[in-house]
């Protein structure tokens, strides 16, 4: 109870968070009562205005956590109006509005409610009333600010979950759900800004071999061994490397056109024969190199992601057909080996 009003305390003695309610009340006299009589049942500050502009202007400026707010104000704007405007400063967002009002029609509580409030009181409040009203007021704040916690922590959770289901077991890559979703979110990026997109399909060459000479347990070390690779050479934030299956790798690689993609294509060529991991299966040489097919485009209506793999993949193919240990593109009717002796 508190003892200078007799009334039940608002807020349990437990309760420390702050509590700040906005009092819009153009009467000095019945403002004072009201701030006094909040700050006796645990409200910790008192806004006070006397006109919609000043109320709106608080309102904006200090976020309180309840307003209450008079009908007849001064000047040309009411207090449904002041609710309306409160509303519209606050999309997504929620703060208590309880009207107080000399009028208890049935239609001005029904304005009260359309215009944004949240309950209505009849003036004079009574001290047992408003400290009923701030209890169930902050109740409602807390269960709101929970919810808002608890629907936070859900949407972290499900974007481990979904960072979880993307990536591949053994090499931590973006497996090839990750990769389906990035390269169609990707293209009509793309498409959207005018700007190139590359694709690149990569094949460890004669991988059969490697495993029939080493052993499986050896294989999966390799393939983790061509992924930090992979990864050293998509420094850029959106480039990405996936495992699409088995020895087979994909590069989603936005921005980037193809005089650059071939440079990437070298580079990568390079970096994995200087790690010379060795392969004493391969007809190509005593290390693993690796084979690619390369596709660029600024993609248009007709571009889809089935369509960028069907090309990668040709020219994948292509780059076996000439050798292997290259990377091959039709846009450009060159691979690897062709650009180094330019």
């Amino acid at each position: 109870m508190s003892p200078a009003t007799g009334t039940p305390d608002a807020f349990p003695a437990r309760l420390h968070e702050p509590f700040c309610v906005l009092v819009v009340e153009d009467q000095a006299s019945i403002r004072a009562l009201l701030a006094d009589e909040l700050r006796q049942v645990g409200a910790s500050e008192v806004l006070e205005a006397t006109s919609a502009d000043a109320a709106l202007q608080l309102f904006k400026l200090r976020r309180p956590d309840l307003v209450l707010l008079d009908i007849r104000l001064p000047g040309g704007n009411d207090g449904y109006w002041v609710a309306q405007r409160m509303r519209e400063a606050e999309p997504g967002g929620w703060t208590p509005i309880i009207f107080l009002s000399g009028l208890d029609g049935d239609l001005d509580v029904w304005r009260g409610i359309e215009a944004g409030g949240d309950d209505y009181l009849v003036k004079p409040v009574k001290p047992i009333v408003l400290a009923a009203k701030l209890r169930a007021m902050r109740r409602l704040r807390d269960m709101r600010r929970r919810l808002v916690e608890l629907t936070e922590e859900l949407h972290l959770a499900n974007q481990r979950l979904n960072e979880m289901v993307e990536v591949d077991a053994l090499t931590g890559l973006v497996n090839r759900r990750g990769f389906d979703r990035i390269l169609h979110s990707e293209i009509l990026a793309a498409r959207r800004d005018g700007t190139p997109l590359t694709l690149m399909l990569c094949d460890l060459d004669h991988f059969k071999r490697y495993n029939d000479s080493l052993g499986h347990v050896q294989g999966d070390t390799c393939l983790k061994e061509v992924s930090r690779v992979l990864r050293e050479v998509c420094v850029r934030p959106r480039d990405v490397a996936s495992r699409y299956g088995g020895e087979e790798f994909a590069l989603i690689l936005p921005g980037t056109p193809r005089s650059g993609a071939m440079t990437f294509a070298r580079a990568l060529g390079k970096v994995l024969q200087s790690r010379a991991i060795p392969h004493p299966g391969s007809p190509e040489g005593s290390v693993l190199t690796i084979s690619g097919g390369i596709t660029t485009c600024v993609p248009d209506d007709s571009t889809s992601a089935e369509t960028m793999v069907m090309r990668a993949d040709q020219a994948l193919y292509a780059a076996k057909a000439q050798g292997r240990n290259r990377f091959f593109s039709f846009e450009m009717q060159m691979d690897t080996i062709e650009q180094r002796n330019l």
